[in-house]
């Protein structure tokens, strides 16, 4: 969601702030910020401004700001509108500095108590209430590691933030709790931020900060103190991540991209987990071998584009692997009434590894006495990944765009091999059947290379939707969840309204939508489900929708008057959903920029969903 950069350094840091928040662009914002301490002048200068990055640039090129500590923020609005007011650096008086991501549950009460000791505001945010309470706990003493834990011991909900004091430069206090923060570490400086990327410019040896540590960073030393107060050592980690997702190439936009990045990052997640013939078990993860022998049940647990890569799931793993399993949306998993069932497997989804729902759930879940977790995901130092039993890393490589592409399809193919992984354990799928799925996967990349040619007609039939405001996107089986991220990617990025459906259910309710001016898509491999399928698009045929099949080219479609027809090549059926997956994502990609739609951070959205 929002993201943070800080730095404590010799040389004037201004300009290495900008660029770390340039590199968390596709978190998604609203505003950004800036506040520099001058050891030197004993000067703090604070520059915000409401929109872009750019706009944040050019007013700090006017102002130049310098000094060696600083702080830096990209907000995404939560509590109080998007306005410069409201953009982070806050400050309490001329002395104290704070940037954070997170939410404040408590703010209110502790503002009303603030202001009875008479504190102005001058934001509407929950963040300002840091920066004031830090300020009177320095009133009570005057070292400032102290004063920020007290000033943490007060806070309630989840919070990544930074302070910074004038007073003593050259010194920054971060705390972790519940929204990831990683240092960076220098030679004569150290940083900070949000996410890694931010800084590979200037390190790539990081720590990352576990849950309730306060981190007190200076030019030459970083220490670390847990929840209890305690100094402790955090292992150093080794990027090997290059930052080449900062540069588009020959491409309009990172989704553009990051579409046809998808046959090197399946290849990725592939590598050395598929044998020629078999999976590797072993390479999902330590002591998978012996989890996956005993699982009776799955809970898949996830949000977006995750969940819908779960609910696909869940039909291979009770068709193919024999094994029960439930998908549930992280936002209501961890506010029901839920019942454990014996041997279950909790698996976690998520892009980033922090989001909110998603982590709080797993929390909830390792309490509740499930046999094992599984995170699958994209980022290795993630808390998601940290937090649970097993890490299988999609190795997508980073994902910038904020509509989720490669995430997805490598989610997949990860899925696919868990599911055959756990088959082969319980021996529901035989050597045969393994050797099949393994081979499909096989061509997989090869096979995404091909549909990723389908882009041009695409983008002629894009045309049609240049004045629609609403659609309806059809599947079945396992094509039912692609569907449903096909509406959800053409609702992101085009603001199309889009609805999905499972195609026996037009008869239920969504017939009464059918119009000429409803745009109907239709997902329609050659499999079992063909015909029951064909007698779907005849009920939306007879009440005069306009249709668009992308259809196996044996299924035996041919264009008529209201039906446009995309023949795609035969794929295996098993490795069918991550395939229509590609013309989906172009046809929300074609759609938006005849919009004319910001493609890679689209309105009120944000990449990493760290808040509720």
């Amino acid at each position: 969601m929002c993201g943070i950069v800080g730095a404590v350094a010799q040389r004037d840091v201004a300009e290495i702030l900008v660029e770390g928040l340039r590199r968390l662009e596709y978190r998604g914002y609203d505003s950004a910020g800036v506040a520099i301490t001058d050891s030197a002048t004993g000067q703090l200068t604070r520059v915000r401004r409401l929109g872009k990055v750019a706009a944040l640039s050019d007013a700090v090129a006017e102002t130049n700001p310098t000094g060696g500590t600083g702080i830096a923020h990209t907000r995404w609005a939560t509590h109080g509108e998007p306005s410069e007011a409201n953009a982070h650096p806050h400050m309490s008086g001329e002395r104290i500095a704070v940037v954070h991501n997170g939410i404040i549950e408590n703010h209110q009460m502790l503002r009303e108590q603030l202001q009875a000791r008479g504190y102005q505001f001058h934001s509407q945010t929950d963040t300002e209430v840091i920066a004031h309470w830090v300020d009177w706990e320095l009133k009570q003493s005057s070292d400032l590691l102290e004063a920020f834990q007290r000033t943490v011991s007060q806070l309630e909900g989840a919070y990544g933030t930074v302070v910074m004091d004038k007073n003593q430069p050259e010194r920054l206090i971060a705390a972790r709790s519940g929204s990831p923060l990683v240092i960076g570490l220098g030679i004569g400086e150290n940083f900070l931020a949000s996410d890694q990327l931010a800084l590979l410019n200037v390190t790539r040896r990081f720590i990352y900060l576990e849950e309730g540590d306060v981190a007190d960073i200076s030019r030459r030393e970083v220490t670390i103190y847990n929840q209890e107060g305690t100094p402790v050592e955090r292992e150093v980690h080794e990027a090997s991540a290059q930052y080449d997702a900062a540069d588009k190439g020959q491409y309009r936009h990172y989704m553009q991209k990051e579409i046809y990045e998808q046959p090197t990052a399946l290849t990725n997640t592939m590598e050395g987990r598929l044998g020629s013939d078999h999976v590797i078990v072993d390479a999902i993860g330590n002591g998978a071998s012996d989890i996956l022998a005993k699982a009776q049940h799955i809970q898949i647990i996830a949000c977006g584009t995750s969940y819908n890569a779960g609910m696909v799931a869940r039909y291979w793993f009770e068709s193919l692997a024999g094994v029960s399993c439930d998908v549930e949306i992280a936002s209501e998993f961890r506010y029901r009434q839920f019942v454990t069932r014996p041997n279950s497997v909790l698996i976690t989804l998520s892009q980033s590894g922090e989001t909110a729902d998603t982590l709080a759930a797993l929390r909830l879940a390792k309490e509740r006495g499930y046999m094992a977790t599984m995170a699958i995901c994209n980022v290795a130092g993630s808390s998601l990944v940290r937090e649970s039993d097993l890490a299988f890393m999609t190795r997508a490589g980073a994902e910038i765009g904020v509509a989720s592409t490669k995430a997805f399809t490598t989610q997949l193919s990860a899925l696919l091999m868990l599911v055959t992984a756990l088959g082969k354990m319980q021996g529901s799928i035989g050597r045969d059947q393994e050797r099949e799925i393994v081979d499909a996967l096989h061509h997989l990349p090869s096979s995404i290379e091909q549909a990723l040619t389908f882009d041009k007609a695409i983008e002629q039939l894009a045309e049609d939707f240049a004045d629609k405001h609403h659609s309806l996107f059809l599947g079945r089986g396992e094509f039912y969840p692609i569907a449903v991220e096909a509406a959800l990617k053409l609702k992101e990025i085009s603001y199309i309204h889009a609805e999905a459906y499972a195609a026996g259910e037009l008869k239920h309710g969504p017939l009464a939508l059918i119009d000429a001016d409803m745009p109907v898509i239709v997902i329609a491999p050659n499999n079992e489900l063909l015909e029951k399928l064909k007698s779907n698009i005849e009920e939306v045929r007879a009440r005069g929708g306009q249709l668009y099949v992308f259809a196996d080219q044996d299924a035996g479609f041919t264009p008529e008057e209201g039906m446009k027809i995309i023949a795609m090549p035969h794929v295996d059926d098993i490795i069918a959903p991550v395939f229509y997956t590609i013309p989906m994502q172009q046809l929300s990609y074609h759609v938006a920029l005849i919009k004319g739609t910001d493609v890679d951070q689209p309105r009120n959205l944000a990449k990493a969903v760290t808040v509720e």
